[in-house]
């Protein structure tokens, strides 16, 4: 893709450490926001220790038997949407993906009031017997991203001129929290059709998500350039907007469309973790008027939503597993 630009990498320790410009990182932030809708960062204060002991336990998770993966299938999560699911179990702009995961969330008890009022998508995780460390590594690295997430959306208020307080004050004081780790098969040379994409072309629904991937390629975002490649560039988190950054920008920030295809011929893995507004948030536009009315890849218009995020995301997600769609009712 020579010619092309690329999604730049910001070193955001300024906001992590609380030393150095922290509204020059914040301009860079509000830059690539703007014109991509991705970037990606370095100096998070992430340990690579817990990332790698993450990744071996997942792939010891994926490599058992198919029969023992399903003791902690998605329909076992009921009403939480928690658990695993194989290749080809999830749809993406109605298309099968060519992955296979396994859904978590904020692990829930059930006293907790969220839990108590039932509402979907909260409550208890699901684990399986083996590896036995995956419990312990996944909650590690939610904990680890939920801090991080609060970092970043305060790097994105100070960008946008409202102040590093603004989002916890309106949003994500108590934020949805969905984590996801797939596992991307190679694929065959030169693929063709869309049948062939480990994620069709989507955006994300919500705030921010922040991508770990492991040494493979194959994330790309669309631009007005065309589709361009996001390096798996050692030691960084790749962040893009979701859904909801568009709307309370009034698109000054874009949802930018991305997808997925493993050429590497290599299994690709990949942890999408999901830093969204709290579910009975209603996200209103902050900027009235700045951005501008440019059509969606798929027609929607997230400006004229009505009601909460959580009202948003059942939406969206009941159509990701139309099969479960009962435990969202």
């Amino acid at each position: 893709m020579t010619g092309r630009p690329s999604v730049p990498t910001i070193d955001i320790s300024p906001l992590v450490t609380g030393d150095g410009d922290r509204v020059a990182v914040a301009r860079e932030i509000d830059s690539a926001c703007r014109r991509f809708g991705f970037f990606s960062v370095l100096g998070h204060g992430v340990d690579p220790r817990g990332v790698t002991l993450l990744d071996g336990l997942a792939r010891d998770f994926f490599a058992l038997p198919e029969a023992e993966k399903a003791e902690v299938a998605m329909p076992k999560g009921g009403q939480a949407w928690r658990g695993w699911f194989p290749l080809h179990g999830e749809l993406t702009s109605g298309v099968a993906d060519q992955k296979e995961g396994f859904y978590f969330g904020e692990e829930l008890g059930p006293d907790d009031g969220r839990v108590r009022r039932n509402l979907p998508m909260h409550g208890a995780n699901l684990f399986p017997a083996r590896p036995a460390g995956l419990r312990a590594a996944v909650l590690g690295h939610m904990e680890a991203m939920t801090a991080l997430g609060h970092t970043l959306v305060g790097g994105l208020g100070l960008g946008l001129g409202l102040g590093d307080d603004w989002f916890h004050r309106h949003l994500t004081a108590r934020p949805t929290i969905l984590f996801r780790i797939f596992r991307y098969p190679p694929e065959p040379p030169a693929p063709t059709g869309d049948l062939g994409w480990g994620v069709a072309e989507h955006t994300d629904y919500g705030l921010l998500t922040i991508l770990g991937q492991d040494g493979h390629g194959g994330l790309q975002v669309g631009t007005p350039e065309g589709w361009v490649d996001v390096p798996a560039e050692p030691g960084a988190f790749v962040c893009n907007l979701g859904d909801m950054l568009e709307r309370m920008t009034s698109g000054a920030y874009r949802s930018t469309p991305h997808r997925v295809r493993n050429l590497s011929g290599a299994e690709r893995l990949s942890f999408p973790f999901f830093f969204d507004p709290g579910w009975d948030a209603e996200v209103r536009p902050a900027l009235a008027g700045e951005g501008t009315a440019v059509p969606r890849w798929d027609g929607e218009d997230v400006h004229g939503l009505d009601g909460t995020y959580g009202d948003y995301l059942s939406a969206k997600v009941s159509k990701v597993f139309p099969d479960l769609d009962a435990n969202l009712r």
